[in-house]
């Protein structure tokens, strides 16, 4: 189903026509709840199971035979050569590589189902229960720019709206006064805005960053959201004045979607001034809400406060929520060190966001995915670290309709390809569109000529996992 969002009467006739002003902020609650906003028309396709996405996303690429990926062969066989020949593309030049190397941690099962972690993730451990492993991951791109423009809009070579984008387009807005997709310090590198744009999708579903990579998350805010110098009658009356010129600029012209986003960005940043500061002001939250995330203790502190906004914005009805621990998984070298470090930072904050969703009957409809953009070698590289992988890495998922305690697929017995099961990005992206309500074919926009979809010409639905 192609959504129109200019069909039927649009957001800037209506204003015309009623000769509505910005004032009219009633108004503006009619039109949050029109056809332009509300995502596919008469709603979603089918049943949804999730309402929202948390992405909590490790950008370099966490090892997957390190984590949540056993393979007892690779201590077996530590130090030999791989038995097989390496893939045709490889990241480094394969002079770099050594033999097989074993993971530096230990494995052991944990819950009644009895899934295998590693040492790095004892609070993640404790979760397993409600989280499905997808151990089959693979994608076709070896570097990170590609590979984060894959995961993130489902391709790596042609600027498209991100993941994030294409839900919020499909579900619409579940709280006017707030944007539906947020992105929570993300990366400028790699693909940078490209993996929270909206690219030739109309440009009010773009994602909102608050803070980037480089900004710790108790600094992190969403510029000038704040105005110190115009209370708010005086700010109603400045942005009615704008909103009457914008409407005289916009003439008879049929469609303008630049302007029709740049007037909406004006009605939602009025409107957040009151909500979005309370919703990101972690100081209402208990001492056992703050230390179950790790909050004010060194290590945990930053990606536990992303994780607790998180939530709150769950709580607020945002559609799309990422939090990004950036640019921190990339070991070619020194894997123990880092990754150690690394694990240290998201484990804590990660497992008190699912313990936390669950105790508040939250993870029932919000569905969490936990990954980066690829995983990396089970071969050494440069002595002690590993390289990228593409061809076989883990993610996970929990809540929103995922059966949890589970692992679904298998990479090979050193962990380097996917064979069992095989799931590709594009199947990754179809499978969330589908317990979001969404049939991940039917959801289109008509640019350049053709329709284009979130899965594009691909994508298959994971019914496996699905509860």
């Amino acid at each position: 189903m192609n959504i129109d969002p200019m069909s039927a009467i649009s957001r800037r006739k209506m204003l015309k026509g009623c000769c509505a002003g910005f004032g009219a902020l009633a108004l503006d609650g009619l039109l949050g709840s029109s056809p332009a906003f509300a995502g596919i028309p008469g709603g979603p396709h089918f049943a949804p199971r999730a309402k929202r996405v948390i992405f909590l996303f490790m950008h370099g690429g966490p090892s997957q035979v390190d984590t949540f990926d056993y393979k007892p062969r690779l201590i077996q066989d530590d130090g030999k050569p791989l038995p097989y020949p390496l893939p045709r593309v490889t990241f480094a030049d394969p002079k770099q590589y050594g033999g097989v190397m074993r993971s530096p941690w230990e494995f052991k099962q944990y819950g009644e189902s009895g899934q295998w972690v590693s040492d790095l993730f004892p609070h993640v451990a404790g979760m397993v229960d409600d989280i499905c492993f997808v151990k089959s991951m693979h994608g076709t791109n070896d570097a990170h720019g590609g590979a984060l423009l894959a995961l993130h809009t489902g391709s790596d070579t042609f600027v498209r709206p991100s993941m994030g984008s294409w839900v919020l387009y499909g579900l619409g807005e579940e709280n006017s006064d707030l944007p539906g997709f947020i992105t929570i310090c993300p990366t400028l590198g790699h693909g940078g805005v490209n993996n929270w744009s909206s690219a030739f999708l109309p440009a009010r579903y773009q994602g909102t960053p608050i803070g980037h990579a480089g900004v710790q998350a108790r600094n992190a805010t969403i510029h000038h959201l704040k105005n110190s110098h115009w209370n708010e009658g005086l700010q109603q009356m400045q942005l009615e004045l704008l909103n009457q010129i914008n409407l005289e600029h916009l003439g008879d012209r049929a469609t303008d979607d630049s302007l029709d986003a740049r007037i909406r960005s004006f009605e939602v940043a009025f409107q957040m001034q009151t909500e979005a500061p309370e919703v990101m002001d972690l100081a209402g939250e208990t001492a056992t809400t703050m230390e179950m995330y790790g909050i004010d203790e060194p290590k945990t502190d930053n990606f536990g406060r992303q994780c607790l906004m998180a939530r709150r914005f769950a709580e607020a009805g945002v559609r799309f929520i990422q939090c990004t621990h950036s640019y921190k998984w990339d070991q070619h070298s020194n894997l123990k060190a880092g990754h150690s470090n690394n694990a240290l930072e998201v484990d804590k904050p990660i497992a008190g966001l699912l313990k936390d969703l669950k105790t508040r009957g939250l993870l029932e409809d919000t569905l969490v995915i936990w990954g980066g953009e690829f995983g990396r070698t089970p071969t050494a590289q440069d002595g002690n670290g590993r390289d990228h992988n593409p061809h076989g890495f883990t993610i996970w998922m929990a809540g929103g309709g995922v059966r949890g305690g589970m692992s679904y697929g298998e990479t090979d017995d050193y962990g380097y390809h996917a064979v069992v099961d095989k799931v590709h990005v594009n199947d990754l992206h179809a499978t969330i569109l589908h317990l979001l309500g969404i049939d991940h074919e039917k959801l289109t926009y008509r640019h350049a000529g053709r329709d284009f979809r979130l899965t594009d010409v691909a994508g298959n639905v994971v019914k496996k996992i699905i509860a």
